[in-house]
């Protein structure tokens, strides 16, 4: 790599951790979650202002392919968090109620995020129309865990009986939803290769049944059982990148890879080892590496070409994704026997789609899917979902620090 390159790199690296951090300590001071300002630097760092003049001073063509394996690293570590976040105990506790929320938080987005698909279908190029038409759905169905787990601890919610019910529709709805994308996956195919999905079932087979419990023996190994140490890190970070690595060869997409590695990483014997990851890899994950990746996203991202046809299909696709998820969730609720306010909380809460959702969108960009415009599109609309969470829950659930009453019928806190 030439010096002029990695002066430019660094550089540019330099600027991507400054403007992210400003502009996300910026959405804090006005009670949105950082994210959204982090997604704005991207989107400011890429083509939509000054005629992309900002983007090829900063992100030369030739030091793009470094920021994109730099960016793909972000995600692999981040949904690796994602999975490592998933508390299976408060899934089972909250089957109950869960189950009928995430159903309704699912399907009727789903169903109108696939019909959204059939009337934008004709307007931009899409290789393959029932993977398209998944897609929206997947896409329209989602509610970012890790996010929303954030905002409900900034308002001392998470130990609230909706702040834990909404923990396990969100974990319960993310599931389904990167279960989906994986159909999508395989709809679109992987170049000839479509016999390499037979070995699914060995992974899962291999996942939960060896390397579970080698990271069980392995977080109890040691003078610290229990405690994070450098050869421990070592060996969680080979088993991620390889568990990523046998995905993305099958065809499934590394991030499938990723999120199970952390999902079966066990809670019984390595809380503190899970929790000294989630804090030290969280923290350089979140300061630089996805910054890194939200800018890679904004290089695609151009809002000065959209139109008066653009506006309009902006408009339906935020209708359908606030509408879907908000109507979906809360008559969930409602039919569980919750009250009118909590539904109205629990449904709010679940349309937060956040940083996952980009990550779902770049998957639609890399297979195809999303040309430009209509991914820029739909950056936007996961932008304002996940500002609204701030706002209806000031509306819904005005005194965040009073304890809840326990109205849910069958509690999961």
């Amino acid at each position: 790599m030439a010096t002029h390159l990695v002066t430019t790199l660094l550089i540019g690296l330099a600027a991507i951790v400054a403007l992210a951090s400003a502009l996300g300590a910026v959405a804090r001071r006005v009670d949105l979650p950082p994210v959204i300002g982090e997604v704005f630097a991207g989107i400011l760092l890429g083509p939509t202002l000054f005629g992309g003049a900002v983007t090829e001073t900063l992100f030369p063509t030739d030091i793009r392919p470094f920021l994109a394996a730099l960016a793909n690293v972000g995600v692999v570590v981040f949904m690796f968090l994602v999975g490592l976040e998933l508390n299976h105990g408060q899934l089972r506790r909250g089957l109950g109620v869960a189950a009928t929320v995430s159903a309704g938080s699912i399907v009727v987005p789903f169903t109108l995020g696939a019909a959204l698909a059939l009337a934008l279908a004709d307007g931009h190029p899409v290789p393959d129309r029932l993977a398209f038409v998944l897609f929206m759905g997947a896409a329209m169905s989602v509610t970012a865990f890790p996010v929303l787990a954030r905002i409900l601890t900034d308002r001392n919610m998470h130990q609230t009986p909706t702040g834990g019910l909404a923990l396990a529709c969100a974990a319960a709805d993310d599931v389904l939803a990167w279960s989906i994308l994986a159909v999508v996956v395989t709809v679109v195919g992987t170049g000839g290769e479509q016999w390499r999905m037979l070995l699914l079932v060995p992974y899962l087979a291999l996942m939960f049944g060896l390397v579970r419990p080698l990271l069980r023996k392995l977080a109890a190994a040691g003078g610290s059982p229990g405690r994070l140490t450098p050869a421990k890190l070592g060996a969680v970070l080979v088993g991620l990148l390889l568990s990523a690595c046998l995905t993305e060869w099958i065809g499934l997409h590394f991030i499938f890879g990723a999120f199970l590695f952390g999902a079966v990483m066990p809670r019984e014997a390595a809380e503190q080892m899970r929790a000294e990851i989630l804090d030290g890899l969280g923290q350089f994950t979140g300061v630089l590496l996805l910054p890194i990746f939200f800018v890679v996203g904004g290089l695609n991202v151009d809002l000065s070409r959209i139109g008066a046809a653009g506006v309009g299909e902006l408009g339906l696709i935020l209708l359908v994704a606030i509408g879907g998820k908000f109507t979906g969730a809360f008559l969930g609720a409602r039919i569980h026997g919750l009250r009118a306010r909590q539904s109205a909380t629990l449904a709010a809460l679940m349309n937060t789609r956040g940083l996952t959702e980009l990550i779902i969108l770049s998957v639609g960009l890399q297979l195809h899917l999303l040309d430009r415009t209509l991914y820029s599109l739909m950056v936007v609309m996961a932008l304002v979902t996940t500002a609204m969470t701030g706002p209806l829950l000031r509306l819904f659930h005005p005194v965040p620090s009073t304890p809840e009453v326990a109205d849910v019928r069958q509690p999961v806190s």
